[in-house]
This record gives structure tokens, C-alpha cells and sequence, in this order.
């Protein structure tokens, strides 16, 4: 699943692309896609709204339109595609965005990914689903104070708790793996027992991890790309994700990789004991 790096990467892309382009049509060709509103509904709001930014939160695209919020999730294989007007459609792609010079396409070949297209003001009502989530990684109110009162209850392990959307948003499997590495806390760790110290240190490494993952484009491991062709280079900074039995770039022991709550979790049981 794209991360938080991957879609501001894919978010990049696209303000590059559709910025100030009318959408002149649509075309639905998986109707389940748009969670809301109806689809006749879609059909009949979108239609000459201009796509005035595109913005992101968590996981989250955002179209900015004239009167409307488009929210596009990727789930596990989303992707969007330029194609020119009437171009033949391929197997996997499920919208279609008439532009006034090309189509903007949204592929996802699992058929997981999800539209809302909102009010201005229901961005933060009931009908959205960015009500439920936490903090960016870059807000000033994500402290230590903040960590500790959402963490005091929870006895779940560290790991599991950074993959929670409603606490911060946009840490997956791949980046929660490395932030728990640079910040030397044992995944298995409870979250209620974690000090002020290993609270600050994974509020800085969530900032550097992502900051970093972003100016390389994302992390590339499937099926991942930012634009067709386009795929990411993090991967190759990795220090413990997907790195099982390899050396521990700090300490020389291996890598070691056991699943916590079903999630393949990797780590060096010497620099995070």
C-alpha cells in the first residue's frame, strides 16, 4: 500500500499535470469506486469544476475543485494514468476524467481504491473519512504530550500503534519498520511504557524517515510508481525493512523479520533490544 511519501509523491506529479484543467467529463466504468455520493450524482457535480490544487493528508489525495473536495485513496494498487481523449481503455481502469486536453485515468487493478467527492464544508463532517484521522507528522500539536495521552491506555506494541491512522497519519508497515529502527525502540514494546525520550525520538525520525522517503520519489518494493515508468528510490536506504537475514547496517547482526498482529515486522534485536 502507497504511504505517506509515495502519495505526496503522486500528489506532485498530478498538481503538475491537471493544475487549472477543467473537467469537462466523466466517465465511471466501476461504479463501487465512489464510496459517495451516487453515481448520478458525481456525474452531474464534477462536470466543469476546475481542479483549482491538489493537496494530501495521511494517505489522502485531494483534488481541489471549484465547489467540491475530491478524495482519492490508493489502497494497495491505485494509480493514475495520462491518457489522450478517446485513447482505448485498459483492463484495470475503473474512472475517467475528460480534461480539456487529455484523461486523467485512476487504474487499480484490486479494485480496493475509494473516491468521496464532498462540499467544501463537509471536508470534516460525519460523511468524510478524514474525521477519524490523527495528526500529520509535520503538525506542531504532535508532541510528546499528545503521544502520551493516546498511548497511557494502550498496551498494544509500539508497532502496531504507529500503523493507527486516528493517532498519526500516513506510517505504514514500511516506515513504521525504519522509524523504530533510527529511534532504537524494540517493536514489541507496549506503548504505555514507552519514556519521554523514546517518544521524542519517533516523533523526529517519523519527520526525517518520511522527509527523507519523499525526496526520493517513495519506496519502490512492487508495484509502486509515482507516474507511469516513474518508481521510487527510498528502497534503497532501507535499513531493516525487507532486509531479513542481511547485516544490520549499524551492528553487523542480522536482520531479523516476525510477524506482530499479522504484519511482517523487521528489526535487530541488537540495536533495538
Amino acid at each position: 500500500m502507497p504511504e505517506l511519501p509515495e502519495v505526496e509523491t503522486v500528489r506532485k506529479a498530478l498538481k503538475n499535470k491537471v493544475l487549472n484543467k477543467k473537467i469537462k467529463d466523466i466517465k465511471i466504468i466501476y461504479p463501487k469506486v465512489f464510496a459517495i455520493p451516487s453515481i448520478s450524482e458525481v456525474e452531474e457535480k464534477i462536470k466543469n469544476q476546475t481542479i483549482q490544487d491538489m493537496k494530501r493528508y495521511g494517505k489522502w489525495l485531494m483534488f481541489v475543485l471549484d465547489d467540491y473536495y475530491l478524495l482519492s485513496h490508493l489502497r494497495m494498487e491505485g494509480k493514475y494514468l495520462y491518457r489522450n481523449i478517446n485513447d482505448i481503455y485498459g483492463k484495470h481502469e475503473l474512472v475517467s476524467f475528460i480534461l480539456d486536453d487529455m484523461e486523467l485515468r485512476y487504474q487499480d487493478v484490486r479494485k480496493f481504491g475509494r473516491f468521496y467527492l464532498l462540499k467544501k464544508d463537509e471536508l470534516y463532517s460525519d460523511k468524510s473519512p478524514l474525521i477519524k484521522l490523527g495528526k500529520d507528522p509535520w503538525d506542531n500539536t504532535l508532541t510528546i504530550d499528545y503521544l502520551k495521552e493516546k498511548y497511557k491506555n494502550k498496551k498494544l506494541e509500539i508497532k502496531s500503534c504507529l500503523l493507527d491512522q486516528s493517532i498519526i497519519v500516513g506510517i505504514g508497515n514500511i516506515y513504521a519498520d525504519e522509524i523504530l529502527f533510527l529511534s532504537k525502540v524494540n517493536p514489541y514494546k507496549k506503548c504505555c511504557d514507552l519514556n519521554d525520550l523514546e517518544l521524542k525520538n519517533i516523533i523526529d525520525n517519523t519527520r526525517i524517515v518520511l522527509e527523507k522517503a519523499i525526496g526520493e520519489g517513495g519506496t519502490t518494493i512492487r508495484s509502486y510508481t509515482s507516474e507511469e515508468g516513474v518508481s521510487g528510490k527510498f528502497q534503497n536506504n532501507l535499513y531493516v525493512h525487507k532486509r531479513e537475514n542481511e547485516e544490520c547496517k549499524i551492528c553487523k547482526n542480522k536482520i531479523v523479520r516476525e510477524k506482530i498482529h499479522g504484519r511482517s515486522t523487521y528489526f535487530c534485536k541488537d540495536c533495538q533490544k
